[in-house]
């Protein structure tokens, strides 16, 4: 089940796409995080997706938060993503299925031609304390996430 508001989100350390260790207890700490889990990098609804927070990134960073974006990628494969859409945020590797699992979005099913163990589409905005203060999750695939409820979370 995944995690719900109230719940205190998970600290595991994960590689970026710089190939850099991720706390993310570090980033909770700072600022409000968006952790934004999607299925797998270059394909068209994650793409979408990414590129709609790179958008809105200022607006993100206006209302006082950082965005980090994690997949079952590995960090080369988000490195290349990253760079290809041109966003300028975290992308964080979960290839051992560890945040996925501690956050309790990891897809059991299969997605596509039959993978599985990739992360659902779900968004949580952590607080510093490490408190979510909102939470988003879809076993589709193809569904974007409210990114209005996202930023109204944000600015409450």
């Amino acid at each position: 089940m995944p995690l719900q508001i109230g719940d205190q989100a998970p600290d595991v350390t994960l590689p970026a796409h710089d190939n850099k260790h991720v706390s993310l207890g570090s980033l909770y700490g700072s600022q409000p995080t968006v952790v934004v889990f999607f299925p797998l990098a270059f394909t068209s609804t994650c793409t979408e997706e990414l590129c709609t927070f790179r958008d809105d990134l200022a607006v993100y960073n206006g209302l006082g938060a950082q965005v980090a974006a994690i997949s079952v990628d590995s960090p080369f494969v988000l490195d290349r993503f990253r760079k290809e859409i041109g966003a300028d945020y975290l992308f964080l590797s979960d290839f051992n299925r560890e945040a996925s699992r501690a956050f309790g979005v990891l897809r059991e099913s299969p997605l596509g031609p039959g993978l599985r163990e990739v992360s659902d589409r779900s968004v949580f905005v952590v607080n510093p304390d490490r408190t979510v203060r909102y939470a988003w999750h879809s076993s589709n695939p193809s569904l974007l996430p409210p990114f209005d409820e996202i930023r109204e979370a944000l600015a409450a």
